[in-house]
């Protein structure tokens, strides 16, 4: 990842090192790879779904009730609140979805921004009034701690609220996970990386990888090299509207 800039859309998961200077655009249309130079610093975007879970998990009255009858803890207010707020912020973006990245930009610099700088301040005042044993000081913190990439959305339109498309994506790999021994190597593992990536990439295209696949393979060996670019599935699909299929 070391060679690559751009923006990261994820949760905060510790693996993720700041120093390796890969910037990745994890969007509701399709993940984007920009700005490929060594030379910018990663910037994160993180993901309100997982920031949104833990308020969830505090405030859900279903699960809370049944937990009640073997002496579980009551509905947190504040987890309440947040998630109503979160519920309007995810209103706007299902209103949006699909708009280019100007259009979301001006609607959420319209309409996301005061709600998501109201919710900063109330945050901030909550926090100051609970003590360590409180667990709703959890989610509050996985947010204050990183607001900038937090509140990211609201400066660039292409950044989404969730990285829920990446991890949909992911989520056939991590099912089919003991399947993955078969790679036997590293090197077999970066075949098996490569080929998770050209799939996916199809299907976010709404190509069909195995007729991408067929064309490609038939036509690559005698392909001009400084035509390559022509055979990703973005290119193909263009040049080849008669042989696209929509993936299933």
């Amino acid at each position: 990842m070391a060679g690559y800039g751009g923006i990261l859309q994820s949760d905060c998961y510790n693996g993720f090192d700041l120093s390796a200077g890969r910037r990745m655009l994890a969007c509701a249309e399709r993940p984007i790879a920009v700005a490929a130079t060594k030379e910018i610093p990663i910037t994160f975007a993180f993901c309100h779904a997982h920031a949104r879970r833990k308020f969830f998990e505090l405030a859900d009255i279903q699960k809370n009730a049944r937990d009640r009858k073997r002496r579980g803890k009551p509905i947190s207010p504040i987890a309440l609140e947040a998630v109503k707020r979160y519920d309007e912020l995810f209103e706007i973006e299902r209103q949006i979805n699909g708009l280019s990245a100007e259009e979301r930009l001006a609607a959420r610099q319209e309409k996301s921004k005061p709600l998501f700088d109201d919710m900063h301040e109330w945050l901030t005042k909550e926090r100051a009034t609970l003590n360590r044993s409180s667990e709703v000081i959890e989610p509050i913190d996985y947010m204050l701690k990183r607001w900038e990439g937090v509140a990211l959305f609201l400066e660039d339109g292409r950044v989404c609220l969730t990285n829920n498309a990446a991890e949909r994506e992911l989520r056939s790999v991590a099912l089919g996970r003991r399947n993955w021994t078969f790679a036997g190597s590293q090197r077999g593992a970066d075949r098996a990386a490569v080929m998770l990536t050209v799939i996916t990439t199809c299907r976010l295209n709404d190509v069909d990888p195995k007729a991408w696949l067929a064309d490609v393979l038939a036509r690559i060996a005698d392909y001009p090299v400084t035509r390559l670019h022509e055979l990703l599935p973005w290119e193909w699909k263009r040049a080849s509207p008669a042989t696209v299929m929509l993936a299933a």
